[in-house]
């Protein structure tokens, strides 16, 4: 029988020998990480129509979620403003888990230090709404470009931003947008996006896959979800035809949420989309419907 010293020694032994094996519980870590599956976010100015940024932080932390998304409101909002919304957005437990705000694009072919210095101008911003995570634009095609050049020169300077944001602890996504919604924008796909976010090979810059603007633009989904999950930093969501909320238009948002679960992912998935009908019920019932793919 092993008394008492005996049996911690023997305790000991085994906790030492399981931290000599760090890829068992790096395993074990991601998989409560992916069991847990994706939080819930609202991209704050699909609401705007309903009412005041205050009033709609309301009726996000109503419909349950516990993050917000921003696109500079911020730039308006006076010192008091800052007092204020960030007081009650800690007491509604709401973080900012991305913004934009560099206007700048990572896509121009004449260098991108416009862009890398906006870029470090904005970091104590995001600092400042504890925001860990900023979302990034191509900028326009240029025109008479040779094939080639904008690609390679999103590349060069979003390696510049990731030193920046990974010295700040921060992260990027870039953002393709469809050009039926912005007609002269560079980066309009997914596909190119991933390609960008490999030859930078940063995990601190990741592709904002969103949902909207790939259906719009280019279809086949689930298929670049497949292929590309470890380079999805972000997801957006809302349906075709009048961006509004999954259910009321061509997508197929259960099968979509579906195949995330099965490919654990587990990062941010952000509403950004018009409600129909009621705001609280309708972001309540998305964030619900989403949830139910990874149990939750």
């Amino acid at each position: 029988m092993l008394n008492r010293r005996d049996f911690g020694r023997v305790v000991a032994g085994g906790l030492a020998a399981r931290a000599m094996v760090p890829g068992r519980l790096l395993g074990e870590a991601r998989s409560q990480v992916e069991k847990s599956g994706p939080q819930f976010s609202v991209m704050m100015w699909a609401l705007k129509k309903w009412g005041s940024f205050e009033e709609n932080l309301e009726r996000v932390a109503q419909a349950g979620y516990g993050h917000v998304e921003l696109v500079g409101e911020f730039a308006q909002w006076s010192a008091e403003d800052w007092r204020r919304i960030l007081a009650r957005m800690q007491a509604l437990k709401i973080t900012v888990d991305a913004t934009s705000g560099v206007k700048s694009g990572f896509a121009d072919p004449s260098g991108g230090d416009a862009f890398v210095a906006e870029l470090k101008a904005f970091v104590p911003v995001m600092q400042r709404l504890g925001c860990g995570q900023v979302i990034l634009l191509s900028g326009k095609r240029t025109e008479g470009a040779a094939p080639g050049v904008q690609h390679a020169a999103s590349i060069e300077t979003l390696k510049r931003a990731a030193e920046i944001l990974s010295a700040a602890g921060l992260m990027g996504v870039i953002e393709p947008i469809d050009r039926l919604e912005n007609p002269p924008i560079y980066l309009d796909g997914v596909t190119e996006a991933f390609e960008i976010v490999r030859a930078v090979g940063s995990p601190k810059i990741k592709v904002l896959y969103d949902l909207y603007h790939e259906q719009r633009g280019m279809g086949n989904l689930i298929e670049k979800l497949e292929k590309n999950i470890d380079e999805v930093g972000l997801i957006h969501v809302a349906d075709v035809p009048g961006r509004h909320e999954p259910g009321t238009g061509e997508m197929n948002y259960a099968n979509i949420y579906r195949k995330l679960a099965e490919l654990h992912y587990a990062r941010v998935i952000a509403m950004e989309f018009y409600p129909t009908g009621d705001v609280v019920e309708t972001l309540r019932r998305a964030r619900e419907q989403a949830a139910a793919a990874w149990g939750k």
